[in-house]
């Protein structure tokens, strides 16, 4: 089945000052719109064509025959994703049971938020910052390139896109404060809740 390109689930302009309306006219309607583009193209006429995008990344990671296919799905997959752990004054600890799962497992917010920092700064090139859920756990992971834990059989939570393109245009090469501006500025705890139940 074709993948849309979903919209934004807020304005262009909705997240400034940390991410400017010029980095979302260029991240979602270029980058974004390449990888989903590229991909339908590639599955048309296809057996994935029948089959949700999940399934697809599932199926074809590690073959090295598909490898574009998993990279445009991987990535057209992972930028709605994160649209979604986004929004207008977002960010700081979060409530719900995701706090408490937290609290449990990762040694308060505190710990996460440098554990997820740290995920995110030390990942080399390009790639994602994931909190996730695996085998119960909440865990802080990275991926390179356009990995994600879908194929790593882990539920992702929420995820930061520490491509360049994510954020050059307003951070020039200062990851670190772009990330520092995602965590206390940008997420979307409630999506991050639904994601768990």
């Amino acid at each position: 089945m074709a993948y849309e390109l979903p919209p934004l689930p807020y304005d262009y302009n909705a997240l400034e000052p940390y991410i400017s309306a010029k980095t979302f006219e260029f991240h979602h309607d270029k980058h974004h719109a390449a990888y989903v583009n590229n991909y339908n193209n590639m599955i048309k006429d296809t057996q994935m064509a029948d089959m949700a995008i999940e399934e697809v990344i599932k199926a074809v990671y590690g073959d090295s025959s598909k490898m574009g296919i998993f990279n445009n799905a991987a990535q057209a997959w992972n930028h709605t994703f994160f649209w979604n752990c986004l929004k207008p004054s977002g960010g700081g600890a979060p409530t719900g049971a995701v706090a408490e799962k937290i609290d449990a497992d990762l040694g308060g917010y505190d710990k996460f938020k440098e554990a997820f920092k740290t995920a995110a700064t030390t990942q080399f090139g390009s790639g994602w910052a994931w909190l996730v859920l695996d085998g119960g756990t909440l865990k802080v992971t990275k991926t390179l390139n356009a990995e994600n834990p879908l194929h790593m059989g882990q539920t992702p939570l929420l995820t930061c896109d520490v491509w360049e393109h994510a954020y050059y245009l307003d951070y020039q090469n200062r990851r670190p404060d772009f990330v520092e501006a995602f965590i206390n500025n940008l997420i979307n705890w409630d999506f991050v809740n639904q994601q768990m139940a």
